[in-house]
Parts: C-alpha cells; structure tokens; sequence
C-alpha cells in the first residue's frame, strides 16, 4: 500500500509539472437552477470541438483546463435549457451558470449528442439515478411518494415483497447497503415497518444507487450505496409547498437567511391514518413523523457552510398490551473550501443514531436497544487535467452498539433491571480514486481503498474451551451452545480484535463509435457491521453487531461486464451489464436460533460464503410525451455454511441453498404519457419469481405431539408476484402565473386486485385433522388520491 500511494503522488507530481508547463487556463464555478437557486449535480461541461468536458460535483462545483484560445462551451442538463456561449480563455476564470427549466425542444434534443457522447466514455457503470420529478409521478401504494419503492423498479434491484422494508440489490441481504443522507448513515430506511421510506421527496435534490464499480471514496457495505442529498433551500424568495394524502400529508418551507447568502429549509411529514380507528371500535395505534432541516450558507466565494438534520420515529401501539417506538436521528456539518480552481474540498462531521423501543405494559418493562456513532470525514477532489481526475479522502468512525437494556416500568412490576453489554468500535479508512482518459476512446478508473476495524474493549467477554463457542453434537448431528469457562473485562481504551483490508476499485470504458461503449468493473469491499435477523426482510427488533474474535468481516469481490448505446441522439438508451459476485464470512445461523435479547451472538453464528451473478437489461426511453423504461434481471442468489471440520455438517448439510431474497426473473415496465399539459398518466407492470420458503413434507408423532419434517433450507418458492399500478397526475392550471399552484394525483396501487402471497403458513384444521397451507396476503386493489400544493 505505502508503494501504490508514493507512486500515486510522484505521479501527480509529475502530472502537476507537466499541465503548469504549458500555457493553460482553468475555468470553474458552481451551476445553480435558476428557479429554486439549488446547485445542480451531474451537469455536463462541454466543449464540442475538443470533444471533451466534465460534470459538476456534488456540491455544483465544476473545472475544465484548457489551452489557451477561443471555444464554443456548452452546459447541458436533463430538464434545462442548454446554455450556448463563446469563451476566449486567456487566464483562469470564475463564471457561475444558473440554469432555465425548459419544455423538450428541437434545439436541447441536438445538441444532446455532444453530451451523450461524453456520458458513453465515462468510465462510470452500474449506477442508476432517479429524478425526484420522475419519482413524483410513479403510482404508490396509498399515494405516498416512495424513494425506496421507486428504486425497485431498477434492474438488479428488488425487495421481499409487500409491507417489507429496505431492498436488496444484485442478491444481496438489505443490511448490505450503504444508505447516506447527506452523507450521513441511515441504519433503517422504513416506515411503518416497510410500507413507507423515510424520505420526504419534497426535500430531497438528488438520489445515485451505485451497485457496482463503486467508487473508493465509499465503503463499509458490500452490495451497494445509495448516496441521497437534501435541498439546500432558496436564497431568494421564500417558498412552501406540500401534499394532503388519504394517510399522510407533508409541508416544506424554505427561503433566505440571507438573500443571495444564506438559505433554510424545513419539513415536515406525518401519517394521520390511525386518527380514524377509534370510530372502528379498535384502541390501536400506528402512525410516523418525520423533520428535515437543512441550513446553507456561502462565507465567501472560497467558503460555503451546511447543517443538515433529520429526526424520524415510528409508533405503533396494540391496545394496553404494548407500544413499539423506533426510528433515525442524523446530523451532518459541512464545510466546503477551494483551495483553488483544480482542487475542491469537504469537511464532514456526522452524527447518526438509530433508536428502538418496546414497552410492554402487560409484562411491566421498557426495551431499549439501538446503535451510534460519529464519524469524521474529509474528503478532496483534484482536477489535475481534463484527462486525470483525482479523489482522495480519509474517515474516521466511531461506534457504540446497545444490544438491549430492560427496566422495570413501576416498582410492582416484578421485573429486574437488565442490560446486555455494549459494544464499541472504531472503523477507519483511506482512499484514493483517479479518472483517467487515456485516447479519445478508451477512459479508465482504478484506485484503492485502505480499511481498518477495531473492536473495543468492553464489561464483559465470555470464554470458551478452544475459543469455541459453538460445539457440534455428532450424536444427535446438531449445534450446540457452548458453555463459557469464565469472562474478562477488557477497558474500552484497549483493542480485542482488529482487522485492515486493502479494497481495489477499477473500471474502463472503450468507445465502439460515437453512441456506444463497452465498460468493465471490479470493485473489493469490507463490511465490518453485521445486522442479526433471520427474516426475509428487516424489522425494527433487529440489531448491529461488530466484527470481533468470532465475527469475520464480510468480503466482497465483484465483476462486472457492459454494454452501452445510446440511440437517436439520446431518445431512447440501452444498458446491458452482467455480474458476478462472492462474498466470504457472511454469518448464518444454526437452526433453532435465538437472536433476541442475546448477550452471546456468537453461540447461534456460523461463517459461511455467498454468491451471486446475473444479468440485467435497462432500456429507457428519454424523450417526448411518452418516457419509461423497461427493465429485466435474470439471476441467481446463494449461501452455504459448510462445517468447521470434516465431522460437521454445516448448515443445510454444507450444500448451497438460495439466500430468502433470491428472485430468478424480475420484470418491470413503467411508463409516463403527458395526454396534455394537464394531465398526466403513469403506470407500472411488475412481475418476479417468488421468494424461496422452506416448507415441511413429513411430520411423525412424539409424546402425542404432531412434529413436522422440513425440507431443505429454501427450496420451495412461494407463488410468483405480480401487479399492475395506475396513476394519474391533474394540472388544472398549468399555465397560471399565480404563485400558489396545485396539483391531484388519482392513483390504483394493483389494479387486477391480484393477492399476492407475502407468506405461507401450515396448521392443522380442527375439524378434518388434516394439514393445510394458509396464504397471507397483505394489499388487494388500493386506491389513493393526494393533493398537491405549492406557494
């Protein structure tokens, strides 16, 4: 590693030397819509007669180096008018671009091909990103905008059905990806136990799922990322907008702090749905809130302030009997300095916090569990040349996990105090990332990244005979819990166990001709946090647990191959990618186990491999009344936990099985046709092969008791999901120059009223004595209507 870096400096030096030599100038700045004053990311710098550009950063932050001369530049924007301007560069020079919305015509349909062209050379592949305005006008269950629900409609990407919460991606587990906003971790992305995302659309700008050739600046997961950023707010004129639905409403407000200066933004959002179940006669409770903040503010031209915040929780109550509290608390401070025109930086600190609690009134106890932590980031951006990019960095993370902690709700109770023992770690890394265009048609991305994980001392650590806290009956050819020795304490000042693993990332891009490309990936990546759950999906009960002595960090190596068109100047775009994926250390549990209120994980745990490979099809239409997409998966998920030694069975008989979210096929239309400028219509069509379930097929008789005999470990599925959606967008005055506006939206969420099988369970029927299967369906035909509102 110390090699690769002093060779990665001496050639920035080298490369530094080489651009100050010749007579060059650089021009930069920041691009902002000129409406909302938002900076724009993904902007398209070009220059066609060089054939080359570069795009804006997260921050709106653009450079380009030229030889000194005379130039036709070009800023392009999905949903913009394209700005057109002669530039004579003969020294560096600062100009901002504020960007025009503007209605598709001739003029941005050609000159689209320069910017396209530039899109096929990047080396860039395996990313999706999704408009908030697309978004808006896709058909959702209840009429609430879903960020989450929205990006399943991406090839490589799926969920465990209705009512579930997070996704997962190119078959893997949900706690597999990295969910930043604003940079900061969000360790549940639901709502309501699946049914909503924790985003308010109004407030968010920008939204990148990377499943593959993922860049080193991220880390920590090993399936993908999905980097989400806030609003900045208007620094001109104050704004408010919302939306009144069947469930939820939601209202955002934003304006100067000072004009041209400074900016704030803050929303709101609550569901209202359980206001109505006492005229049902029922005393229970499910409903969410949520708050976004954000305050921006520019110092100087070399110096621009942000705090960004939200605060989430969800609350469901049944009767007396108990009441379930959880939810995301994130704060983020960020700096952004230039420290020149070539070399942009940000300063990152984070907090995240991740909170939930059960009490049981009938029981007499309050339940608390949750993780923490403070993470430090700083991270630059080089811009050498218009040939090499360079993005270097370094973050420094802190953890505190709370297993569970029991108190006694009144002195009465009967109930003792209890607390599992914390834990805590501290994760640390390094990067480094270079662009690199090597000739006008073949662009490559290479660079690494250096983890480190240590995990903390803590109260209480078990130990066992032949640190084996699992032993294997061969008699009865079981797992079983080994009984601990003795325990030691060990000061959270000093390390149990650590780990560093070195993660290469590169990428290439070979332009076939002007409209298409081929492009290859491979990334490595470490996940140190490991989310104990033994369902299909997440639940609020689950918990974080480190990487230690027992618990190997899992280890990603993926590849990715590509091909890439873009067909009549952009109208219509065609992606194809396949990949192959294996994953070392992914934990398993043995059968029977009892991840709840467990204070020794590592008795039930076993670590495994898993794999993954497929290929996906994404095929878009950009432009005129009618836009959607196509898109097609075709893959497979699978894990096996062989045993330690030749005697143990492992888990499923050592055999490989498919992993609870492996779907084989995975077909999505949707599609958007402006019928006028008033109204608007949307639909989707989802089909998937069904989940794998583990049925039984024999029972016998014990004691009287009827035991069933269970095939192996997934190997059934359950019926295959399908459903088609309906939406409609109603304008009524879409040429009004009045500041407030307003906007329906009709939806039908399963049209066809299909009941898709969310699960399948067995019972005996009372009266005929024979086993049946029970089939538990959650949504039929929904319908919705929301109200849309802007001042």
């Amino acid at each position: 590693m110390r090699k690769f870096l002093i060779g990665s400096l001496f050639f920035i030096l080298s490369s530094s030397i080489l651009v100050s030599a010749q007579s060059k100038y650089t021009l930069s700045g920041i691009i902002t819509d000129s409406k909302t004053t938002e900076t724009l990311i993904g902007v398209n710098v070009i220059i066609p007669e060089l054939k080359n550009g570069t795009v804006s950063n997260e921050y709106g932050f653009y450079s380009i180096t030229l030889e000194e001369g005379t130039y036709q530049l070009q800023i392009s924007y999905l949903g913009f008018k394209t700005i057109t301007q002669t530039l004579e560069l003969n020294s560096d020079k600062t100009i901002n671009f504020k960007l025009e919305e503007a209605l598709e015509n001739l003029d941005e349909i050609i000159i689209k091909e320069n910017v396209e062209k530039l899109n096929i050379r990047k080396p860039q592949m395996s990313v999706n990103s999704l408009s908030i305005k697309t978004i808006k006008q896709l058909p959702v269950v209840l009429g609430e905008v879903d960020v989450i629900k929205s990006i399943t409609l991406l090839p490589g990407v799926t969920n465990a059905g209705e009512g579930s919460s997070g996704f997962n991606v190119r078959g893997g587990s949900a706690d597999q990806n990295l969910i930043l906003l604003d940079e900061a971790t969000i360790f549940n992305s639901s709502h309501l136990f699946g049914f909503f995302s924790v985003f308010n659309p109004d407030a968010i700008k920008d939204i990148k799922l990377y499943k593959g050739g993922i860049p080193a600046k991220y880390g920590g997961r090993v399936s993908s990322v999905l980097d989400i950023y806030q609003k900045e707010g208007n620094n001109e004129e104050f704004h408010l907008n919302g939306g009144i639905g069947l469930v939820s409403s939601r209202l955002l407000a934003e304006g100067p702090i000072k004009k041209g200066k400074g900016s704030f933004l803050l929303g709101g959002r609550s569901s209202y749905a359980h206001l109505f179940l006492p005229l049902f006669d029922l005393d229970n409770v499910a409903y969410f809130y949520d708050l976004n903040t954000k305050l921006s503010y520019k110092l100087n031209k070399k110096n621009n302030i942000y705090l960004s915040g939200y605060f989430g929780r969800d609350v469901f109550s049944l009767g007396d009997q108990f009441t379930n509290t959880y939810g995301n608390t994130v704060l983020n401070f960020r700096w952004n300095h230039l420290f020149s025109d070539k070399l942009f930086s940000n300063l990152s600190l984070i907090y995240s916090d991740y909170f939930y609690g059960l009490t049981l009134d009938f029981v007499g106890f309050d339940w608390e569990s949750g993780i923490r932590n403070f993470n430090v980031k700083y991270d630059l951006k080089h811009y050498i040349s218009n040939n090499f990019k360079l993005e270097y960095g370094l973050n420094s993370i802190y953890y505190k996990f709370n297993p569970g902690e029991i108190q006694p709700i009144d002195e009465n109770s009967g109930i003792n105090p209890d607390k599992l023992i914390d834990k805590y770690a501290f994760e640390n890394a390094i990067y480094i990332d270079a662009e690199h265009k090597l000739s006008e048609k073949f662009s490559v991305s290479y660079g690494a990244r250096l983890s480190t994980f240590h995990r903390l001392g803590q109260e209480e650590i078990n130990l066992y005979q032949n640190d084996n806290p699992l032993v294997f009956n061969q008699q009865l050819q079981v797992y079983e819990k080994a009984e601990p020795i003795g325990t030691k304490s060990i000061s959270r000042g000093n390390v149990i166990e650590s780990f560093s693993n070195l993660e290469p990332r590169a990428s290439l891009a070979y332009q076939l001709n002007n409209t298409s490309s081929i492009k290859g990936s491979y990334n490595r990546m470490s996940q140190y946090l490991h989310l104990l759950s033994n369902t299909s999906s997440p639940t609020p009960l689950d918990v974080w647990t480190p990487s230690g002595q027992f618990i190997k960090p899992q280890i990603l190596d993926q590849f990715a191959v590509g091909y890439f068109k873009n067909i009549n100047d952009n109208a219509y775009s065609l992606e194809i990618e396949s990949f192959y994926k294996t994953i070392d250390n992914r934990i398993d549990y043995i059968d029977g186990a009892n991840l709840i209120a467990n204070d020794a994980i590592e008795q039930v745990i076993l670590n495994g491999e898993a794999r993954a490979y497929g290929l996906e099809v994404l095929f878009k239409k950009n432009e005129g009344r009618f836009k959607g997409w196509l898109a097609y998966t075709l893959s497979k998920s699978e894990q096996r936990t062989p045993g330690r030694t030749p005697l143990e069975t492992g888990i499923n008989n050592g055999d490989w099985y498919n992993t609870p979210w492996d779907k084989t096929q995975d077909i999505t239309l949707t599609g958007s046709y402006e019928l006028n400028k008033k109204w608007t219509v949307s639909t989707n069509f989802l089909y998937q092969t069904g989940i794998p379930a583990t049925f039984p097929n024999g029972q016998y008789q014990f004691n009287g008791l009827t035991i069933p005999v269970y095939e192996s470990r997934n190997s059934s599925r359950l019926t295959d999901y399908h459903r088609l959606d309906l939406s409609f967008n109603y304008n009524p005055k879409p040429n009004s120059d009045k500041k407030f506006k307003g906007q329906w939206v009709f939806g039908l969420y399963n049209i066809y009223n299909r009941r898709n099988a969310a699960s399948i369970t067995f019972r005996e029927n009372r009266i005929s004595g024979r086993n049946e299967a029970t089939r538990l369906a959650i949504f039929g035909i929904v319908p919705s209507v929301t109200y849309n509102f802007q001042f």
